[in-house]
C-alpha cells in the first residue's frame, strides 16, 4: 500500500467510523451515563467485534457471508431483534422512577463491552462495509501488509470516533443531570435504537 493510496483510504475510511449508527449511539447514551472512560472501554467489544469481521475479509470469508442469502437474513434477523430489545431496555431506563425504588444498579464494563460486540456483530451491513471497501485501496502484491495496515488504520480511527462520540455524550450528561431531563434523553436514545433495528429489518443484500 503506497503512501498516496494509504493518504487517500484514511479520510474515507474516517467517514465511514464518524457515520452515526447504533454503535455511536451507544457510544452517546454511555458516556452521557457512565461517562467518557467507561464508555470507551466498553466499545472496545466493538472494536474486537470489526477486527474479527476484518480478519474473515482478509481470508475471503467475508465474501462468502455476503453472498450468502440466507446467512445475511439470519443475521439481519438476529441483530435487528437485538436492536429492538436495546431499544425497549434504554427506554425502560427513561421511565419515571417508581416510588420506592432504588437507583437502577451500575452495569458491569464487560456487560457493556459485551452489549458493544453483539451490537457490531448483529449488522450484516458492517461486513459488507469491509467486503467493498477494503479491496478499492487495496494492491494485490502487498496483499496481507495492505489489509493489516488498513485494518489498524480502521480500529484505530474507529477509537478515535469512539472517543468523539463518549465525550459528546459525557458533555449532555453533566448538562443532564437532573433526573427527568436524563429520562428524557433516554427515551430519545431508546426510540432511536428501535428506529435502527427497524431498518436493519428492511435492509437487503446487494445484487451480486
Amino acid at each position: 500500500m503506497t503512501l498516496q493510496t494509504w493518504m487517500m483510504f484514511l479520510p474515507a475510511c474516517f467517514a465511514l467510523n464518524l457515520a452515526f449508527g447504533p454503535n455511536n449511539l451507544l457510544s452517546l447514551n454511555n458516556g452521557a451515563r457512565e461517562g467518557i472512560g467507561r464508555a470507551v472501554l466498553a466499545a472496545q467489544g466493538r472494536t474486537l467485534a470489526f477486527a474479527l469481521m476484518i480478519l474473515l475479509t482478509a481470508l475471503g470469508l467475508g465474501a462468502l457471508l455476503a453472498a450468502s442469502e440466507l446467512a445475511f437474513t439470519v443475521v439481519k434477523w438476529a441483530g435487528a431483534a437485538y436492536l429492538i430489545w436495546l431499544g425497549l431496555r434504554i427506554l425502560r431506563a427513561g421511565a419515571p422512577a417508581v416510588a420506592g425504588a432504588g437507583e437502577q444498579p451500575r452495569r458491569s464494563l464487560l456487560a457493556l463491552a459485551r452489549q458493544e460486540f453483539l451490537v457490531a456483530s448483529g449488522n450484516p451491513k458492517a461486513i459488507l462495509v469491509f467486503t467493498a471497501f477494503f479491496p478499492q485501496f487495496l494492491d494485490q502484491e502487498r496483499y496481507w501488509s495492505g489489509f493489516a495496515a488498513m485494518g489498524a488504520s480502521f480500529l484505530l480511527l474507529e477509537t478515535v470516533a469512539i472517543a468523539l462520540y463518549a465525550g459528546l455524550g459525557a458533555k449532555l450528561g453533566e448538562r443532564l443531570r437532573g433526573g427527568a431531563m436524563l429520562r428524557w434523553f433516554d427515551r430519545l436514545s431508546g426510540s432511536m435504537m428501535i428506529g435502527f433495528g427497524a431498518l436493519l429489518l428492511l435492509a437487503r443484500r446487494p445484487a451480486s
